[in-house]
Order: structure tokens, then sequence, then C-alpha cells
């Protein structure tokens, strides 16, 4: 084995080794900690200096996008102004293994004063950001991966790691859902599949073709061609949906009269009973319609209550929009 890889598999054995370590450590103040968050008014104003405010930043990103209020608060800049981030109701998550970072030792005094609660996550329960503290938790580690002990490297580890736990820990006492995620995530593959509707994603208007079942084949073509569509709904007098015509069912009925099938009516070539989808239905299980359902074809009508046609939904419409086949998802 390569020395690089030796070096590299301690390294990970060690900060593994701490990790676990810090699981079996786990006491009532983390659950005061979660309990403390889950009743929170405010925010959580997350704050640390260097590599552990890199980890305030990371767990107060976790924080915010699992349903907990959170901003970071850079210490050196809250003494110049952005104190005022921090206001009564919010609680602050300090982060320093040493517990003694000049910055924050100056910032500590002033943050007690704005916030309601102060939880430090330090390695040094005795420091002065732990005799500052509401709550302590402690990740405190048996030595740094950095050969010199000197890097911070397990340390912060172990930060990221419990500030992972406890966002996690908050989220299900919350009872946060995936809806609630998706809330949160709007643009992400989750978002878009438990939040776009069929009435977000199908074609209507001038996109929209729909013609009275009194018409020719001729006429439907048109009214197909002039939407830039790839089916045309065919209504009865009261506006209800009584089938669909489709770019194939139109080729199959030539192929089966020639000529003459232009001035037939429609009815007599268009499909009826056609799968139809509903505007409130979820994209995402329209699309799984496509891949495993009765779907026949590339559109489907979207209708009313009383199947009155309101808009089209296209397969490549909704692939655009990031709604995945199943298929494609397990891949």
């Amino acid at each position: 084995m390569s020395q690089a890889r030796v070096h590299a598999r301690r390294v990970l054995l060690e900060e593994a080794e701490a990790l676990s370590l810090l699981a079996h450590r786990l006491d009532e103040e983390f659950d005061a900690a979660v309990a403390q968050l889950v009743g929170l008014s405010g925010r959580v104003v997350v704050s640390g200096m260097g590599k552990s405010g890199h980890i305030g930043r990371k767990i107060a990103a976790t924080l915010a996008s699992t349903g907990t209020p959170a901003l970071f608060l850079h210490p050196a800049e809250a003494m110049h102004g952005d104190l005022g981030m921090a206001a009564p109701g919010d609680t602050a998550l300090v982060l320093s293994n040493s517990g003694e970072s000049d910055e924050l030792r100056a910032l500590l005094p002033a943050l007690k004063r704005r916030v309601s609660c102060l939880i430090a996550m330090t390695g040094r329960r005795e420091s002065t950001l732990g005799r500052a503290a509401d709550l302590i938790l402690d990740t405190s580690v048996p030595k740094e991966a950095c050969p010199m002990n000197l890097a911070p490297t397990t340390s912060t580890t172990a930060m990221l790691a419990l500030g992972d736990a406890l966002a996690v820990a908050v989220m299900e006492a919350r009872g946060f859902r995936s809806e609630d995620y998706a809330r949160l995530h709007p643009a992400g593959s989750l978002g878009r599949r438990l939040l776009l509707k069929v009435s977000d994603l199908m074609r209507k208007g001038d996109e929209l073709a729909v013609v009275f079942d009194t018409v020719s084949v001729h006429d439907a073509m048109t009214a197909i061609t002039r939407a830039r569509a790839g089916l045309a709904c065919v209504v009865d007098v009261a506006g209800k949906l009584v089938g669909v015509l489709s770019d194939g069912d139109s080729r199959r009925f030539f192929v089966a009269l020639g000529p003459e099938a232009w001035d037939r009516p429609v009815t007599e070539a268009m499909t009826r009973n056609p799968s139809l989808v509903e505007g409130d239905r979820l994209a995402a299980e329209a699309m799984e319609s496509f891949e495993s359902g009765p779907v026949r074809f590339g559109d489907v009508p979207v209708v009313d209550s009383e199947q009155r046609p309101l808009g089209v939904l296209t397969l490549k419409d909704l692939v655009r929009a990031g709604i995945m086949p199943p298929s494609s998802r397990n891949e």
C-alpha cells in the first residue's frame, strides 16, 4: 500500500473513532439544546472563527434547509455592526474548539445580551466560551488527525457531525416532512417532484387544439398544425371531451382510407376514452402514468371535473421540467 493511502486510512480511522466516542457521549444537554431549537421563537445565530466558522456556515445552512431559521454571524464583523443581525428571541450557537478565540471572547458579552440562549459547541468546557454558555455540546476529541496535532481536522469533523445530528434531531422532533423539505428546495429534484402540478406544466391557450365532434379530419388536423400540438381534443356541443385525434390516429386512418379520409368525420378516426389527467395532480404522478400506466401518447389531455379540456400535458415538457421517469431515478 502506498504511503499516501496509509496516511489517509489513519486519518479516516482516527476521525471515525472520535465520532464513535462523540455518539456515546451525548447527554441531557444535547436534549436540552434540541428542545431549545424546537421551541425557538426567533432564529439560530451561528458564529465561529476560522475553520470553526466554515463549519458554522454549513450548520446554519443545514438548519435553515430543514426548517429551522438560521444565519451565520462572523465574529469580527459582528463587532462592527453585524451584531444587529441577532435579536431577542434568537438562540446563539457558537463554535470554537479551544473556546478562547480572541474574536469570540470579545463578542460573547455583547452577544449574550442580544439573545435568549447561548449554546456552545466546544472541546473545552472550562474555556471562556464554555463558562459563558447556557448549554454546552462537548466536541472534544483525543487528538487532531494532523500529524503535528495542530491543524483543525478531527475537531472540525466532530463539530460538523454534531451539527448534522442536532439539525436532524430538531427536524425529527418537529415532524418535518419531505413535503416541507420540498417547499424549501423548489429548484431541486425533490421540490419539482413534490410541488409541480400538471396545471403548472400543461400547454393551453393557443397551444391547445380543441375541435367539435362535427368537424372533418381535415379540420382537426388543421387545428393540430395551428397549435403545433401532438393531438386535438374532440368535444361535444357541451364542451365535454369525447375523444382525441393524434398524429398516429390520422396516419392509420389515411392508410386505411386513402385521400377520402380528409373529409370523413373526425369521430371516425379519433380515439375514444383516451387517458386523461386532472390539473391538480402532481406532475411526478403523471410521469409515472406515461411510463407504467395506460397512457398511449406523448400528449395527454388535462380536464376539469366535468371532463372539459383545460390543456395538454406532454412527455417532453415533463422531462424538460426535470420530472424524470421512475426508472431513470432508480438508476
